[in-house]
């Protein structure tokens, strides 16, 4: 009989690393499919109804599969009110509106690209916020991936640097990704609670903070419903990216734990603007080109080069 050198563990390990990758590279295609979600909804559905509609949907879908759950860890969950709040308001809400405002004026392409600025982003955040360092090869790729997204923002016109005349729908993506970065740094203090539990929390906060822009969107009388199509555009944005990304980006956690998990998120760009030329047949030019090189070889070199924790 030939003794069998591989422990009998390492096979389940590696079937649940690998069914753990398809979850979180399905979920990365999810999100990436928002961009193009996004610049569709133009004309079809106004920002601020489509954000409010993707929350409520959400919410309810996740709350008739959760409800007994979530109500038991309400207690657990009261004294980090203002918390859960503040975080679906701004990592949920105010991104949202800002990315479907942005696709008014912005290519989905662009929509996709800048995404690749969040983890450099949260870097930033970090190192300022609670002094993480940042090796120097990170800090070369984090420069790398900033040129790529200042390439994508100016279009390869060097001459808009000087009159900082950006496209509106850019500035606002910028700061959408700023918004996002700052949620993502805030998750290291989320209340001890199931992640499940604590997104339809999170859930619960977006949907009843969305009524705020949407009543000022109503108010500046750009408010339009749905049509059919909008509709369709609704579905896929609460049920896919909402509700089936994140559910599946919680799984792959739980299976592959958060820091290799993360690292799908920097393939949203990729898979953003493949579907923004594929789908939406937008110009893939040498410029477009240019930007997603810089900004994925950023992101991979700043991964690459990122300080170790000490085993």
């Amino acid at each position: 009989m030939v003794n069998d050198p591989t422990p009998p563990a390492t096979a389940p390990r590696r079937n649940e690393a690998a069914t753990a990758y398809l979850l979180l590279t399905f979920t990365a295609l999810l999100w990436g499919g928002n961009a193009v979600a996004g610049k569709w909804a133009v004309g079809e559905v106004s920002p601020q109804v489509l954000t409010t509609l993707r929350w409520v949907l959400a919410f309810a879908a996740l709350i008739a599969f959760t409800g007994r759950r979530s109500i038991s860890d309400l207690p657990r969950l009261r004294p980090h009110w203002l918390y859960v709040l503040l975080m679906g308001a701004t990592g949920f809400t105010a991104f949202a509106s800002l990315f479907y405002i942005a696709g008014e004026t912005t290519s989905a392409l662009n929509l996709a690209l800048i995404q690749g600025l969040i983890p450099v982003l949260v870097v930033l955040i970090n190192l300022a916020v609670s002094r993480i360092g940042v090796t120097s090869g990170q800090a070369v790729g984090l420069v790398i991936t900033l040129f790529g997204a200042v390439v994508a923002t100016t279009h390869g016109d060097w001459a808009v640097l000087k009159t900082l005349s950006f496209k509106f729908g850019d500035a606002l993506m910028v700061a959408a990704c700023l918004l996002y970065a700052g949620y993502a740094v805030a998750l290291a203090r989320r209340p001890k609670v199931a992640g499940l539990t604590f997104f339809t929390a999170l859930s619960a906060a977006a949907a009843l903070t969305s009524f705020v822009p949407l009543a000022a969107e109503w108010a500046s009388g750009h408010l339009q419903w749905p049509t059919p199509r909008g509709w369709l555009i609704v579905a896929y944005v609460a049920l896919g990216p909402t509700l089936v990304g994140q559910l599946l980006f919680i799984r792959g956690v739980e299976m592959i734990g958060p820091n290799r998990a993360g690292l799908f998120v920097n393939l949203v760009p990729v898979f953003g603007a493949m579907l923004a030329v594929l789908v939406a047949r937008e110009a893939f030019g040498p410029t477009e080109a240019l930007a997603l090189i810089l900004v994925l070889g950023g992101i991979a070199i700043a991964e690459r080069f990122r300080a170790r924790p000490a085993p």
